[in-house]
């Protein structure tokens, strides 16, 4: 974060007036000031002042200068301000919302010692300081104050964290304390965090640590838990002072830190962890910084100084422009603060983790933002000033955002929807979902209040495309799914989140209840459909209808009008809802019924009154009906009895109304006379709880108040007399007998016998009890009732009566007990067997007829058996000894194992017919065996063996079989059977019964028969392997000759017979299926043969087609002439491969050829265009007649092709003659000369070939040589024999060829000797051509082998003069080339000169070659950088040499940026006025000026030099023809620059002579045409400064400043000259390449410019002297003369002047004293030397002393 200046708010005065205390309102609106005057100055945000207001004592008798305010703060809501003050008060003064409010005071504290310092963290929460140490909170809602904490040091400092729950106080013995009000979780301790070495009187509690600064010119960053991090150490710069006020940024990542004229600004680095410090502000003059102040939105900060100034400074890291629409200013990394520029509307986008905010845009419809940090997500809505940060790890950017719901922001990322509420600092909710589309996302947030729910957030959303789910989000929970039929495409929940809306793509609408779940189809054949805003009404169309529903819990009450065209919107205003329809081109509205609309708002907001006085003006339709029965209903669950008394009367439900209104008006009279509405009364519940059929909670109520009366009459009334009766008898009523008379009364008068009965028995009158049962026609209970009485039992009469009026209802069994228990044994022994009840029969038999028993038990069985309970009645026939019957029983009970046992257990014959049925039940339950047992005890084994054979148990049935029949039976048994099962074709079955009789040959003549050949494979591979490949072909020809070739071709396949299916195939012309076979099975080359045979068989262009299509034409035309089926090759080429045609030729005729049949194929070979072929079929057959017709006739170059081969055969007969003759008639000698050669005829050869190839002669010599040498001598010996042969035989060119051929590495000498041997033939007996060849060849050599003199005498004697030079230089042999040069060819002796040189340049022999050629050497010197040799070297040539070498060291040195050596090599070796020399000169002088940092004493040497150097320069070219050029005039000027940049140096090195240094400085301006502008002016205005000239020091470093910033932009057009026009101080200057100063020389010199042009105290004017002009220009500003300049400081010299012999040399006299007073007094070698050059300059000195006016 940078700080820029702004404005000054408060101007400083010229004495301390120290600003106390500063503060910036909360919503960063108001400014406040507190000056030393103890007034509050309020600003607006602008920093303009807007008010201000006096602060008052704590007493007035004490008066205003009694206490100063020590510091103040905001309230949180920026409506107040809290003033503390030394005079042991706090003051909290009202300032209003608006500027000009009157200011009140609203609190007051007084306390026990004076305020040092305060904050206003929280609402109603003041902390402050005090001198005696304490912490202590003032309360502004109670006006009281309390103790936090206490320490024995004086409270010199506080600060809170960002989030103000939390502070620190710094106090005087260096401790640091920390105390939280909450500590928002993050477990950090309170009280003593740290000693600090000095008083923290600059406390700040940043973001990430805490910073403190004192006296110590320390700053120190602490830990959270007070540990040090880093220390910032400034006790050792001198400009520094102790830091007295410190201040974090609102987002705690900046801190800033106030000393004397300066502000320190440290930046947190969050990727390192540690704090960096910025470049600090420094404003010279600003004195002490008192107080600090930042605006919370980070945007401004505010610094009061010790003088009582206020400054205003600019806090941004950067600012960007978006969009031309909005301004977002970075004002740390974590907050942005974003203003609309159209109506300056401002919102401060921070992320509360200190996160970095990476980049902010703005969406929907510029009123939303979306801004992302590392970690986090920032989303706001500007309109309502809502922002959220929600944890957002990185997703790479790829979230869409959809704005449509203006209360929460819709986030999709990775098929994750994230719902976030803006202001919320977590996200509300995150599902799955895929479908993005915000009309099948539907979210309620609080959008319409209800009674009882605080928090009503609902999302809808799609699962998948037919499932939606309802998620309630504020509980987290899922409130329903509903799974449709259809894809849904269009959703949304109404208001209050109950009902859900949706439409399917069929155009279904559909409604569904969330608290019921239930699921209503409300329309078809929806085209739009919406909620109406702020109610429960829905609007929607139906092709031609408008459909709505004022009442959606009634969905099929519904309204509908007819309209012509489709509704596009719905508008909701002013109390109006209107539905827009675009009916053609005209747009119609249709106004919806307020009143019904306000209907269902009036509910849900539960205004009932308003919602009956509507639907009274309303006539009774389904819909109204509908809604006063809602009403009804929600009247009574809130109580409303009136208005419920209402809706049942306007429903026609009279018996309520009339039960209501008697409810109504107990409550009205309880009303009346005790107050209250009258529905808490207890009679008023108790008819509640009554109309809700609740009447024990009635009853309740009436017993709490005692009221049984009433309880017992709301029985009565209901005729609950048992309910009525027990309340009596639990209370004890008096009334209870007569109530049970009544009760007793009503019974028999409505006609309730058995109730009344009950009650007669309860009172214990059975007789009369009895006598009721009967009458109500109960004789049962009568019965039960005269059991259990014996009084009854003894009267006959009544026994009778019962039993009788039993019998008659047939209640036989109650009528056998009642005889039983009169010892009536004989009637109840018939009662109990009509009745059925045989086991209390059978009990009273045993007893009392015990031979009635076995009758009894079988006709219990019967009965049984009747009853259909099969399972009980066996037994008792068992006893009966009804064993038939038994086992019947058990068979129709299915309890066959009871049945077998039973049926073991019998004798009887007739019992056999059982066994069938029990094993057929066996059979059917696959339980064979035991079936099998069962057939074979009943002698059915017929049955058991086809029980077996229909099982496919063959095997068992087999067995069967063969024990009770003979073999031949069996297999005839089972061959019919199976023949039978083949003609109902199951054949599996015949098979596995020919199997069995091990007959598998019939069961593949059946597969065969019925053409099952799978089945006839299977078998054959079974049981007769061997067979199986036969099979397979057999069956493949057998389909085959049926043409059912797809078949036959598996069974080729499985034979591995494919080749016979591709036969089949081609046999049958299905070509494509043939390629396919051979193509799987027969692999690539079957697959071309197929597809070759099956274009050969279409032939013609359809074969090319086919051929083309599988890419195989070539093959095709390949094979056909390979297989000699030439026809068809040709007809191939024909259509489509011409060029093939001659190829096919060529084939046809080879194949003739090998047929014998050599003139047909001679005829083909010359189609082909190969005659040259037909030549060679006649050569290799000798048919040499032929041969030569067909040569001459069709290719004459063959012809020789012939008669060679004629030769080659003569010669192989030994008809060397006529060979030779065939041969030179074809015009081949040298074939001739190879036979001749390969027959080692030697002669012959060496004859023809001199006589016809003498070309080659000598190649045959060296042949025949070699092939001698390898027959003969080997080597150099045989060479050198070969070479005297033929020396002696006179054939000196070959002899000489042969010496030469001589290559000995080991004798050296023999190698000389032959090559010289070679050389004197060559010069005896060759030409001379041949001669010089040989030499040219022999002379390198002979040089190889350093045999220069001989190789040199070679040369010598053909005249070979240069060659001979060569060799002597080659050897090194100087003065033998020399002498051969000189003696031989003058004009080489420079080339052996100059190849002399080069040797001793080459072996670096410098000292050898200066005896040559000096210049050379010089050169080499140079070359090689040894200047000092060479420069010492040239000084002992003449001056002019000297100078050369001189002026080439210069220039490199002035390249390699020495400028000050190349000066000293002047200085040492003279200046001589060469032209050549001077840009040398311009550019030494320019290179020694641009030098920086050499202004100083310690310079002075350099200029001297420099100024001496170009002294004798002008002396010297005055001299000479260069004198008043302009190059002369130039250097005077620099001379006179030299001279005053060497005076400066002098006189900066004295203290008197400063202002000589200063002038001279500014005289130097004049000549910025050489002087590097920028450079002049910055040490032009330091020295200005240093001597306190403030005016010329301002114009010249501002000029200065703007020069630099001309350089930035690379010209000086923009140059503001105005300051310098009436001056001799050139404007057009040339820019310079780079500045002379660093950056932050730059800084401070702005700084210092900014600081003063603040104080307002300069003019910004240049001095003027008595001239009227600028008192450094040499030029008068109104008559333009020209003064001369002072040879010490360069200022015109007006009047006192001191005049030099030399013309144009003048001095000021003051100056001229000053200078010699100072010489004098310090004895200054520099200054003596500057003396003695204006001595040398000037033409002497004047005399010495002091000059005086």
């Amino acid at each position: 974060m940078q700080l820029k200046y702004l404005k000054t708010l408060l101007t400083p005065q010229e004495r301390a007036a120290k600003v106390t205390c500063m503060a910036w309102a909360p919503n960063n609106t108001k400014f406040a000031v507190c000056t030393v005057d103890r007034v509050v100055l309020l600003y607006d945000e602008q920093g303009e002042r807007r008010d201000k207001f006096s602060t008052k004592p704590l007493d007035s008798k004490y008066g205003k200068q009694s206490y100063v305010v020590n510091d103040m703060a905001f309230s949180p809501d920026s409506t107040k301000i809290a003033i503390g003050q030394s005079d042991n008060i706090i003051f909290v003064y009202r300032i209003g919302e608006d500027w000009g409010d009157k200011k009140t005071i609203c609190n007051k504290f007084v306390l026990t010692s004076a305020v040092t310092c305060l904050l206003w963290p929280a609402e109603n929460a003041i902390v402050y300081g005090l001198v005696d140490g304490k912490v202590r909170l003032a309360n502004t809602q109670t006006s009281k104050s309390s103790t936090i904490y206490a320490t024995e040091s004086c409270v010199v400092s506080l600060a809170s964290n960002i989030s103000a729950k939390g502070i620190l106080s710094g106090h005087a013995d260096g401790t640091v304390v920390r105390y939280f009000f909450d500590d928002e979780g993050s477990g950090e301790s309170q009280g003593k965090l740290l000693i600090h070495p000095c008083p923290p009187y600059a406390l700040a509690w940043g973001a990430n640590s805490i910073m403190v600064g004192g006296c110590d010119k320390k700053v120190v960053a602490y830990g959270r838990e007070g540990h040090v991090l880093q220390t910032f150490d400034y006790s050792r710069d001198r400009t520094e002072k102790e830091f007295t006020v410190a201040i974090a940024s609102p987002s705690g990542q900046s801190i800033v830190f106030g000393s004397f004229d300066r502000l320190r600004v440290f930046n947190w680095a969050p990727r390192r962890g540690v704090w960096d410090e910025a470049k600090p502000k420094e404003i010279v003059n600003l004195y002490t910084i008192t107080s600090l102040a930042w605006k919370k939105d980070g945007s401004r900060l505010c610094a009061g100084t010790l003088c009582g100034g206020v400054e205003l400074f600019d806090c941004c890291l950067r600012r960007t422009i978006y969009k031309n629409k909005f301004e977002m200013t970075y004002v740390s990394l974590s907050q942005v603060i974003v203003r609309n520029l159209s109506t300056g509307t401002r919102v401060v986008l921070k992320s509360y983790y200190g996160y970095e905010i990476e980049e902010v845009k703005i969406m929907g419809k510029d009123r939303y933002l979306v801004a992302h940090t590392s970690d986090t997500l920032l989303l706001g809505d500007m309109l309502r000033n809502k922002l959220s940060e929600v944890p957002w790890p990185g997703s790479g950017g790829n979230e869409k955002f959809f704005f449509e719901n203006e209360t929460v922001c819709m986030i999709f990322n990775a098929g994750e929807l994230s719902l976030v509420e803006y202001s919320s600092n977590e996200i509300l909710g995150s599902v799955r979902t895929e479908f993005m589309n915000p009309h099948l996302i539907s979210v309620r947030l609080n959008e319409r209040k209800q009674r009882g729910i605080e928090d009503n957030k609902k999302l809808a959303y799609l699962i998948d495309i037919k499932t939606i789910a309802i998620v309630d989000l504020a509980g987290g929970y899922n409130l329903g799914t509903i799974s449709h039929d259809s894809k849904i495409d269009w959703l949304e929940l109404n208001e209050t989140g109950r009902k859900l809306l949706f439409r399917d793509k069929k155009l279904r609408l559909h409604l569904y209840d969330i608290e019921s779940g239930v699921k209503t189809t409300v329309l078809s054949f929806c085209s739009y459909v919406q909620w109406v805003p702020g109610s429960d009404v829905v609007v929607a169309q139906n092709r031609g209808n408008l459909c709505i529903w004022y009442s959606i819990d009634s969905p099929e009450s519904v309204t509908m009008f007819p309209i012509k065209g489709d509704i596009v919107n719905l508008e909701r205003a002013d109390g109006k809802t209107d539905v827009i329809v675009t009916e053609g081109v005209n747009v119609v509205t249709y106004t919806l019924d307020e009143g019904l609309i306000e209907f269902g708002t009036a509910v849900d907001d539960g205004d009932y009154d308003r919602a009956t006085a509507f639907l009274e003006t309303l006539e009774m339709s389904p819909e109204t009906e509908a809604m006063w029965k809602m009403l009804s209903k929600l009247a009574l669950e809130a109580r409303q009895l009136h208005i419920a008394e209402r809706c049942f009367a306007a429903l026609g439900d009279v018996s309520t109304v009339r039960f209501l209104h008697h409810t109504n008006q107990i409550a009205d009279k309880v009303s009346q006379d005790m107050g209250g509405d009258g529905t808490s009364f207890y009679q008023v519940q108790a008819h509640m709880a009554m109309l809700d059929k609740n009447f024990k909670l009635a009853e309740m109520h009436y017993a709490e108040q005692n009221a049984i009366d009433e309880a017992i009459e709301m029985y009565q009334e209901l005729h609950m007399w048992d309910d009525c009766i027990a309340v009596a008898e639990a209370k004890g009523h008096t009334e209870l007998n007569s109530l049970r008379r009544n009760y007793y009364q009503w019974l028999t008068e409505t006609g309730q016998d058995e109730k009344a009965g009950e009650v007669k028995e309860s009172e214990g009158d059975f007789q009369g009890a009895i006598n009721l049962y009967l009458n109500a026609g109960l004789p049962a209970k009568a019965a039960r009732l005269a059991i259990s009485r014996p009084e009854i039992t003894n009267s006959s009469e009544t026994v009778s009566r019962i039993a009788a009026s039993l019998i008659k209802g047939e209640f036989y069994e109650r009528a056998g007990d009642l005889y039983e228990k009169i010892r009536n044994n004989q009637r109840a022994l018939e009662c109990y067997c009509k009745g059925g009840a045989f086991r209390k029969a059978v009990e009273l038999a045993r007893i009392a007829f015990p031979a009635e028993v076995v009758k009894l038990e079988e006709a219990w069985g019967d009965y049984l058996v009747q009853q259909k309970q099969m399972d009980a009645a066996i037994n008792h026939f068992i006893e009966a000894g009804c064993s038939l019957k038994a086992i019947e029983a058990a068979i129709a009970a299915r309890q066959w194992k009871k049945a077998v046992h039973i049926l073991e257990l019998q004798e009887d014959p007739s019992a056999g017919k059982y066994y069938v049925k029990i094993a057929q039940y066996y059979t059917s339950m696959q339980e064979y065996e035991v079936a099998e047992q069962l057939f074979v005890k009943g002698g059915h084994i017929k049955d058991a063996i086809d029980m077996y054979t229909t099982a496919g148990r063959w095997e068992e049935a087999h067995k069967l079989a063969v024990e009770c029949m003979t073999e031949e039976e069996v297999m005839a048994l089972y061959i019919s059977r199976a023949q039978e099962l083949e003609r109902d074709g199951k054949f599996k079955e015949a098979e596995r019964l020919f199997a069995t009789v091990k007959q598998p040959d019939l069961a593949i003549t059946m597969y065969k028969k019925n053409r099952m050949f799978d089945d006839v494979i299977r078998l054959v591979a079974k049981h007769h392997p061997e067979l199986l490949t036969e099979t397979h072909v057999h069956l493949a020809k057998e389909l085959q000759a049926e043409s059912r070739f797809s078949e036959a071709e598996y069974h080729f396949m499985e034979a591995e017979e494919w080749k016979a299916a591709v036969n089949m195939y081609r046999g049958n012309d299905m070509w494509e299926d043939a390629y396919r076979v051979a193509k799987s099975h027969g692999g690539a080359g079957a697959q071309k043969q197929v597809a070759y045979l099956w274009a050969r068989s279409l032939g013609g262009e359809a074969a090319v087609k086919l051929l083309n299509k599988f890419g195989l034409l070539d093959y095709a035309i390949e094979s056909a002439s390979n297989n000699f089926s030439f026809d068809f090759a040709f007809d191939l080429a024909r259509l489509s491969c011409k060029e093939k045609i001659p190829e096919i030729h060529l084939k046809h005729a080879i194949y003739l050829e090998d047929e014998g049949k050599f003139p047909e194929a001679e005829v083909e070979f010359i189609k082909a265009g190969k005659p040259k072929e037909a030549v060679f079929m006649y050569v290799h057959n000798k048919d040499w007649a032929n041969a030569q017709r067909v040569a001459e006739g069709h290719d004459p170059e063959s012809v020789s092709e012939v008669l060679v081969g004629q030769a080659k055969f003569c010669f192989e007969q030994k008809d060397f003659q006529k060979s030779e003759a065939f041969l030179l008639r074809a015009q081949r000698p040298e074939l001739a000369v190879k036979y001749y050669k390969d027959a080692d005829m030697w002669s012959d050869a060496m004859r023809i070939c001199k006589e016809y190839l003498p070309n080659k002669l000598s190649m045959l010599q060296e042949e025949y040589e070699s092939e001698t040498s390898k027959k003969g001598i080997r080597g150099v010996e045989g060479i050198l024999e070969q070479a005297r042969e033929w020396e002696q035989s006179g054939e000196y060119s070959r002899a000489v060829e042969c010496y030469l051929k001589v290559k000995d590495d080991t004798n050296t000498a023999l190698m000389e000797k032959c090559w010289m041997k070679a050389a004197e033939l060559s010069i005896k007996f060759l030409t001379g051509d041949r001669a010089v060849e040989v030499v040219q060849v022999v002379g390198p050599r002979l040089t190889q082998l350093r045999k220069f003199n001989a190789a040199a005498e070679l040369y010598l004697n053909l005249d070979l003069i240069k060659e001979a030079i060569d060799v002597f230089v080659e050897g090194e042999e100087w003065n033998k080339a020399k002498r051969v040069a000189k003696e031989l060819e003058p004009r080489y002796e420079d080339y052996v000169d100059q190849k002399y040189k080069e040797h001793l340049k080459n072996q670096g022999k410098v000292e050898s070659l200066v005896g040559v050629d000096v210049m050379a050497a010089l050169d080499l010197y140079a070359e090689r950088g040894q200047w000092e040799k060479c420069l010492d070297t040239a000084s002992k040539q003449n001056f002019k040499i000297l100078h050369k070498y001189v002026a080439l060291y210069a220039t490199h040195l002035i390249k390699e940026g020495d400028a000050p050596k190349a000066l000293q090599l002047y200085v040492q070796h003279g200046a001589p006025p060469n032209p050549q020399n001077f840009n040398i000169y311009k550019r030494m002088f320019l290179d020694l000026i641009n030098l920086p940092d050499t202004d100083g004493p310690e310079s002075y040497r350099m200029w001297a030099d420099l100024r001496n150097f170009l002294l004798q320069l002008c002396e010297n070219m005055s001299k000479s023809a260069e004198a008043n050029s302009p190059a002369h005039e130039d250097f005077e000027q620099m001379l006179l620059i030299a001279h005053n940049y060497a005076t400066r140096s002098a006189a900066k090195g004295v203290e008197q002579l400063i202002s000589v240094a200063a002038k001279l400085s500014v005289s130097l301006l004049r000549y910025t045409e050489l002087i590097p502008a920028d450079k002049a002016f910055y040490e032009a205005g330091l020295a200005c400064r240093a001597v306190g000239w403030e005016n010329m020091a301002f114009i010249f470093l501002n000029h200065f400043l703007d020069l630099c910033d001309a350089i930035d932009e690379g010209n000086l057009d923009t140059l503001d000259h105005t300051d310098f026009l009436e001056t001799d101080i050139p404007f057009e200057v040339p820019v310079p390449t780079k500045l002379c100063v660093t950056d932050s020389q730059r800084e401070q010199i702005r700084d210092w410019v900014l600081m003063v042009s603040m104080d307002h105290r300069l003019e910004q004017v240049l001095p003027r002297d008595e001239r009227n002009s600028y008192e450094a220009s040499l030029v008068a500003a109104n008559t333009g003369l020209r003064s001369l300049p002072c040879v010490l400081t360069g200022y015109p010299v007006l009047r006192n002047k001191i005049e030099f012999s030399s013309a144009g040399k003048a001095a000021n006299k003051d100056d001229w004293n000053k200078f010699l007073m100072a010489t004098k007094t310090t004895h200054s070698p520099e200054c003596q030397d500057v003396l003695k050059f204006i001595s040398q300059w000037c033409g002497g000195l004047p005399t010495s002393g002091f000059f005086f006016h």
